[in-house]
């Protein structure tokens, strides 16, 4: 029977700087994953570039990691956004800065971050078994011993870290494998649901798909309360789909979507866009009225062209009841001002998002009063450590889900490894 200090199940990002951590300590480490190569989520993050980490200061990090951000001031104190950028950089792997800190390989490609990390394991002589599904982990006399693979296996050892990731972009391996292990420890499960997720809305301009494939840039997209105020805003891009709305300003609200409906017991929420956020509302009124006034035999349509982009002016118009091509002179003052409301405050229904399986992150996850914020280690069953999507933790993309990942994974492999000098 094989015996090891530290297995890692797992080999996504968290998994990868686990084994690493734990062999630098001089363990014995195994890693495991069911699929059939490592870093596959790594290799298609960042649109296939690996957006590593991000520059921001860890109180702006934090901020960017709405669920539970808090809990990983611990683990920053100890291993950082910094730490990750000096990691890389010593593996051979230079990064840049682009926009809003986030932090790419100067390679472009998210596989020289794969092999980087592959190559370190190797160095160290982490233990690699791949197409190895486990099955459960062991747990005697109130600590790991090891663990049983499907094909019956059982493989020893002192510690166990647990890096199998959450239940989205399950082509990647993750399908919620480590919940039931946790459970068995001892564990809670909060709810599970999608973040980083396109919405979806029943309203009859989606499905009439009317504004289908029509982007729109830098606008303010909220989601509001039942009292109609903003529970969150993003300014950013955002497209039209078949089914409802996507991009970047989408992806980061769709949590606040989910949480809306739970919290209020709604069926459906009110989304607010604002396609001029820049713009004050009053003077955008008085502005189009001088436009209008000076142009008196032009068609509307054409007075406002450049304002914002034409499928979506020419959608506005119709919503105001204002036809597109009458005369400038034929527009009153209402109907003015109720355009400017539109394209300040345009409402409309969202009923929920796409499935967990198509988020780019899972929100929910092992209960975090249940784990020590400086080690990752399980406050239930010695010997058991949990690092990465699995844990309660989910943050906006931009580098902050991977950073948490690597920064969990460190403390977890390197804890498991003290862990193992301990016993």
């Amino acid at each position: 029977m094989m015996m090891y200090d530290v297995i890692v199940i797992g080999g996504g990002p968290s998994g990868l700087m686990a084994s690493i951590a734990a062999a630098e300590q001089n363990k014995r480490v195994l890693l495991i994953d069911k699929g059939t190569k490592l870093g596959r989520k790594l290799a298609i993050s960042g649109g296939g570039r690996c957006n590593v980490t991000n520059r921001l200061p860890i109180d702006e990090i934090i901020r960017h990691i709405p669920g539970n951000g808090r809990f990983l001031y611990s683990a920053f104190s100890i291993f950082n956004n910094e730490d990750i950028i000096r990691f890389f950089e010593n593996l051979g792997i230079p990064l840049k800065e682009e926009d809003h800190g986030r932090m790419f390989p100067v390679s472009n490609r998210a596989q020289s971050v794969v092999d980087a990390l592959l190559s370190r394991m190797d160095d160290l002589g982490v233990e690699v078994r791949t197409q190895s599904k486990v099955k459960k982990i062991v747990y005697q006399n109130s600590q790991t011993e090891g663990v049983i693979l499907e094909s019956g296996e059982k493989i020893l050892c002192a510690a166990v870290v647990v890096a199998t990731g959450g239940k989205s972009v399950p082509q990647t391996g993750s399908t919620g494998d480590g919940y039931p292990w946790a459970e068995d420890a001892g564990h809670t499960i909060t709810e599970l649901f999608p973040t980083e997720v396109p919405i979806t809305s029943a309203e009859p301009f989606i499905k009439d798909k009317s504004l289908q494939g029509l982007s729109l840039r830098d606008v303010s997209l909220s989601v509001l309360k039942p009292n109609g105020k903003p529970l969150i805003t993003h300014k950013m891009d955002m497209i039209f789909t078949h089914f409802g709305i996507s991009g970047p300003a989408v992806l980061r609200c769709s949590q606040f979507v989910v949480k809306a409906k739970k919290k209020w017991k709604l069926d459906e929420v009110i989304m607010e866009l604002d396609v001029l956020p820049d713009q004050n509302q009053e003077i955008l009124f008085q502005d189009l009225q001088k436009t209008v006034k000076a142009e008196p035999k032009k068609a509307i349509k054409n007075a406002l062209k450049g304002l914002i982009p034409e499928r979506y002016l020419l959608f506005l118009l119709e919503r105001c009841e204002i036809e597109a091509s009458l005369p400038c002179a034929s527009i009153s003052i209402e109907q003015l001002r109720t355009f400017v409301k539109m394209c300040k405050k345009f409402h409309f229904k969202v009923n929920g998002t796409l499935s967990l399986e198509k988020a780019f992150v899972t929100g929910g996850g092992i209960s975090l009063k249940e784990i020590e914020p400086k080690t990752m280690a399980s406050k239930f069953m010695p010997g058991l450590y949990f690092c990465g999507e699995i844990l309660d933790i989910y943050g906006y993309t931009g580098g902050y889900n991977i950073t948490s990942a690597l920064v969990t994974g460190r403390l977890a492999g390197t804890n498991a490894a003290k862990f193992v000098e301990g016993n």
